[in-house]
């Protein structure tokens, strides 16, 4: 199958949460300036995240304002122009984030494409929404999140050769449990606050069906500032 290479890239604590206190504590400073700079390291074109993630820190709880009324577009893939080559992939399969734009520019990051990624449960009121902004749309899957798809389609209609996911836990175990991360990336603080409502690295979700735990081999351990550490893994398929 044709699809990017993905890697994996978090940021966690000593008890395997992404969330949370620890994140704030200027003893996990160093270790999540580390964790900045290592994004240059993987010279990804593309970062993924899920739902949560990107309502809580991309699309600040915007709500989308939907329209009955309006152009009935097919639900079928959309790539809109773009004067970036550099893309925020929005994992959003009901169609439920607001938009003021069809770019993110953040502080310390260059301009990046949005790309939404829906499923054919999400509303004919909510693809007009994201035309209105002139927002790219891919469609992965019918009910549910088709990972495969979705690598593939991000490969063949955006040229995506690298992928950065980097979170939440449940989009971080949806491609794992179907082996589609080559590397998985931990820099981790040397903090814990023992939080049990955190995310951690992976979680799965109710709907998706159980296998056997995923396997990781080690590929590189190395200690960064602040008495943290950066592990590389690459998962046993």
């Amino acid at each position: 199958m044709e699809k990017p290479f993905v890697v994996c890239h978090m940021f966690t604590s000593l008890d395997g949460k992404i969330d949370g206190a620890y994140m704030t504590d200027p003893r996990a400073v160093p270790a999540r300036e580390t964790y900045g700079k290592l994004r240059g390291f993987y010279d990804c074109q593309a970062t993924l995240y899920g739902t949560t993630t990107m309502a809580g820190g991309f699309s600040f709880g915007l709500a989308p304002k939907l329209s009955k009324a309006g152009t009935a577009y097919p639900k079928e893939d959309y790539v809109a122009s773009s004067d970036v080559a550099n893309y925020i992939v929005s994992v959003d399969p009901e169609g439920i984030l607001g938009w003021n734009s069809k770019y993110l520019e953040l502080k310390g990051r260059p301009k990046a494409h949005v790309i939404q990624v829906l499923t054919e449960k999400v509303s004919q009121a909510y693809l007009a929404y994201l035309h209105k902004f002139d927002i790219s749309y891919i469609f992965a899957g019918k009910d549910q999140l088709d990972c495969s798809l979705l690598l593939y389609k991000l490969k063949t209609l955006f040229h995506i050769d690298r992928l950065m996911i980097a979170g939440g836990g449940t989009i971080n175990w949806s491609f794992a449990q179907e082996d589609l991360i080559d590397e998985l990336s931990l820099v981790i603080a040397p903090v814990a606050d023992g939080n049990t409502s955190s995310v951690s690295i992976f979680e799965r979700m109710e709907s998706l069906p159980q296998r056997s735990p995923a396997a990781f081999s080690l590929k590189a351990v190395e200690r960064v500032d602040g008495d943290g550490v950066w592990l590389r893994y690459v998962l046993k398929k």
